[in-house]
């Protein structure tokens, strides 16, 4: 993973569907499954997504996104995202930095209004 600007801090880093040879991961709902394993009922009574562990399409490849906070909050749970990615031998890349992760959260919360 490579550094931010100075003075941008990145916030998360993002494990890909594709193997290091550049190979797509299967199967093909691997994101959605490894984020179900974080995932917890909200107080609608429906499964909802960790805050901190969320699946994306970037450029057509499924990704999860991992918040760099979940380290300190529940480092067995980081631990194994970097297990999983290690194991499965996959390309990570980091993030967005601060700014840029807030307008996202900003953006999605305006969006649900």
């Amino acid at each position: 993973m490579h550094e931010a600007a100075a003075g941008d801090a990145i916030v998360e880093f993002v494990i890909q569907g594709v193997t290091l040879e550049g190979r797509p991961f299967r199967p093909s709902d691997w994101a959605e499954r490894l984020c179900g394993v974080m995932s917890a009922f909200g107080g609608d009574h429906r499964m909802q997504y960790s805050p901190y562990v969320h699946p994306v399409t970037a450029a057509g490849v499924r990704c999860v996104v991992v918040d760099r906070r979940l380290e300190a909050l529940e480092p067995m749970a980081y631990r194994f995202l970097l297990g999983f990615a290690k194991d499965n031998q996959l390309q990570t890349r980091d993030g967005r930095v601060a700014e840029r992760t807030e307008l996202a959260r900003v953006l999605r919360v305006g969006a649900a209004n």
